[in-house]
């Protein structure tokens, strides 16, 4: 696939584009000063001053280098609809190809917008960005799917997700698959148990439009928790390359399930209620403005689950996040199984060999039993831990970096999208069951 020329980012007014596409894009243009990429800016509304917020996001993302000059002076702003097959027929009549379309819409739209892509006659070198989540429940990501694959084919098609993006996964990935030490233990057989946490300390954050209609659980559990967990167990590829890395990672979502198929050991939901974040007031969830109590919207989920597969068959997978939690965590962490040899009733409790890696931080820890001069059986503990050098992108700078490069290999396979929304709409279903269990603003979430 040859590199993009013009990067068109549809929906471009919204707060994706600004706060997370920008910066990321000016922190791998100043990475790659040959570069020459356009950014085209489009949206129904027209936008005045588009070439100054271009300028701004790149100048607080400390952009340099006549990489990113050029992006900034040559970037300009064309008013389209995106569902209207004529308008975006005229847009990528003035684009230098090879283009890439990047979806920053809504689901709904951007359906819209594909089935109007596929009616026209398009370039071949054309690829198309999709931010999550691809649809809203699995019926309408397979029918985005569908519509995809009449524009484009799977190659240059890019499902985005940036937690495959973080620093911290992509060093967590080079861990696994890059030393000897560990690949042995990857499987049931010494895996005691998986957990990937994301807690945070903020609350609504003034979303409600968004977050009352979505939850925690269609925010973060259907792409981002179940892509790390895809790629923390799957099996290791032959080639890190667009074919065996999204095959891999589909192959554990196709095989994941609820924990002993019991929802009421699998699913906690949970939503705030008034208290203090960091010494800030939180007030009551449902008493943020734009939030309808009637929907029960979830600010916290957690989910156990089990990759039924001859690797990880028997092996509890967490999966948990929750917003306005007073100590978050927010990491990859792998529990080993005690030794299978218990010298006497002092060596009994000894704690497991841990392996944390923080999703942003990038901070490794492995915690370790040692012996000492009064007692050799391993009865302290220690942990060695190190951070990571400095990364040089953000999560979407590899987003975009892959867009650009024209490697979809850490983007979301189709089927693997459809999978997420089954794993999802498992839980739903669990969920009708649940109580939404109360936990005050800056606690450690439901007990």
């Amino acid at each position: 696939m040859e590199q993009i020329q013009t990067l068109v980012i549809l929906g471009a007014s919204g707060d994706l584009t600004s706060r997370l596409l920008l910066p990321g894009l000016a922190t791998y243009l100043t990475g790659n000063p040959e570069r020459r990429v356009q950014v085209v800016g489009s949206s129904r509304e027209d936008h005045p001053d588009w070439a100054a917020l271009v300028r701004d996001a790149f100048d607080e993302a400390g952009a340099s280098g006549p990489a990113a000059e050029h992006a900034v002076e040559t970037t300009r702003w064309v008013t389209a609809d995106a569902t209207s097959g004529e308008d975006l027929a005229a847009l990528l009549a003035e684009v230098e190809s090879p283009a890439c379309l990047y979806f920053a819409l809504p689901p709904a739209i951007t359906q819209e917008a594909v089935a109007a892509l596929a009616k026209m006659d398009l370039s071949d070198d054309l690829a198309l960005a999709l931010e999550k989540p691809v649809g809203t429940d699995l019926e309408t990501a397979r029918e985005i799917n569908r519509l995809v694959a009449r524009v484009v084919p799977e190659e240059r098609t890019f499902r985005v997700d940036h937690f495959p993006g973080m620093p911290g996964v992509l060093s967590f990935i080079g861990l696994r698959f890059a030393n000897r030490l560990l690949a042995p233990l990857w499987s049931s057989e010494h895996v005691e148990s998986i957990a990937i946490t994301f807690d945070e300390t903020l609350g609504l954050e003034g979303r409600a439009s968004f977050y009352d209609s979505t939850g925690a659980l269609r925010d973060m559990f259907q792409s981002h928790l179940l892509q790390v967990m895809a790629l923390v167990m799957m099996d290791p590829p032959s080639r890190f390359d667009p074919v065996e890395v999204p095959a891999g990672a589909a192959h554990v979502l196709r095989n994941t399930r609820l924990w002993g198929d019991d929802p009421a050991r699998s699913v906690v939901r949970g939503r705030y209620t008034a208290g203090t974040v960091d010494g800030e007031e939180l007030p009551d969830y449902v008493a943020e403005e734009g939030v309808d109590p009637g929907n029960e919207t979830e600010t916290f989920f957690q989910v156990r689950l089990e990759v039924d597969s001859w690797r990880w068959g028997g092996v509890p997978v967490t999966l948990r996040s929750g917003k306005a939690i007073g100590s978050p965590r927010q990491e990859i962490a792998i529990t080993l199984k005690r030794p299978p040899h218990e010298y006497d009733a002092l060596s009994t409790n000894l704690p497991p060999n841990t392996l944390t890696m923080g999703f942003e931080d990038e901070h490794l820890q492995v915690a370790l039993n040692v012996g000492g001069p009064f007692d050799s059986r391993g009865r302290s503990r220690v942990t060695v831990s190190s951070s990571m050098p400095e990364a040089g992108l953000t999560a979407y700078g590899s987003v975009i970096r892959w867009i650009l490069e024209g490697d979809p290999t850490f983007t979301v396979r189709g089927d693997a999208v459809e999978e997420g929304w089954r794993i999802t709409e498992d839980v739903l279903a669990a969920w009708a069951d649940q109580p939404l269990r109360d936990y005050p603003a800056g606690s450690s979430g439901p007990v």
